[in-house]
């Protein structure tokens, strides 16, 4: 008989299939609370959120741990915060992903993951375009997450075979606050060895981390924005909005986006045509 501890540290199952879908980690769904449960649970039937981690209990019963799209605290339920993190069962949600449909159809997966500090001024653009992008019909295979500051979990989730990643984040160039770029990052750009850093969220780093991992990052592109204000981890003051100029930037850098996985669709469907 397994004693108390090791039926404690039995770890949940990575993934739980819905009929006919996969959840795990990052994937984003719809609440369906059963009818007489928890008045708090109620509240929330229809609202969409992302899957935070599963868990189970000593009994084998499996909760899915998630937190709500559009919580203004939802960083607090990615960090495990009380308040802000709520626990359903797999019959209690509806999947907003079809990685089964998405295969048939031969479309290839992407991730679009919004990094960046959202108290760091301008550093939070790539949260605030990956909010805006999630709450979009995006084509199918695509899943929009916002990792804010999660190095960590965002270089496990580029080994989950994905066929294209895209970083959402603030790219300092030189150019003026608002500007756009596209930029594929090759292997030319990788750093060799990157020590870790469950923090370290500058798209190089994360490739890098990635490979220290064991892994190896699948085809990376970033849509970055030119920041106007970029306060330091060592600034005092909490800057919690974008400036005018990043702001303005955000509509047109959903078109951007669209148009840039339709292109790796695209590219990606062609390629696995042409190979023998």
């Amino acid at each position: 008989m397994s004693g108390y501890w090791e039926e404690l540290e039995r770890p949940a199952p990575d993934s739980v299939e819905v009929p006919g879908r996969l959840l795990r980690a990052g994937s984003r769904v719809r609440l369906r609370p059963r009818p007489g449960g928890d008045v708090f649970d109620l509240v929330l039937t229809g609202r969409t959120a992302v899957v935070e981690g599963i868990e189970q209990d000593m009994e084998g019963n499996v909760k899915l741990a998630v937190v709500v799209e559009d919580d203004p605290g939802r960083d607090l339920g990615f960090a495990r915060q009380p308040g802000h993190r709520f626990f359903f069962t797999p019959a209690e949600v509806e999947s907003l992903e079809d990685d089964h449909a998405a295969s048939a159809a031969g479309a290839p997966r992407i991730l679009v993951a919004g990094i960046g500090n959202v108290f760091l001024g301008d550093d939070g653009f790539g949260v605030a375009l990956v909010d805006r992008l999630a709450r979009r019909d995006l084509p199918a295979g695509v899943q929009a997450v916002d990792y804010g500051i999660r190095g960590m979990d965002l270089a496990f989730a580029m080994q989950e075979g994905y066929a294209a990643v895209v970083l959402l984040d603030a790219t300092p160039r030189g150019q003026p606050p608002g500007t756009l770029y596209v930029i594929e990052v090759t292997d030319d750009d990788d750093e060799a060895d990157v020590a870790i850093d469950a923090h370290g969220m500058d798209p190089v780093k994360v490739l890098g981390l990635v490979r220290s991992l064991g892994g190896r990052p699948p085809r990376t592109f970033v849509v970055g924005c030119e920041p106007q204000t970029a306060p330091g981890p060592a600034d005092e003051d909490v800057v919690a909005t974008l400036s005018e100029p990043v702001l303005a930037a955000l509509e047109p850098a959903v078109g951007l986006v669209e148009s840039l996985l339709a292109d790796i669709a695209g590219q990606t469907q062609t390629q696995e045509v042409s190979e023998p």
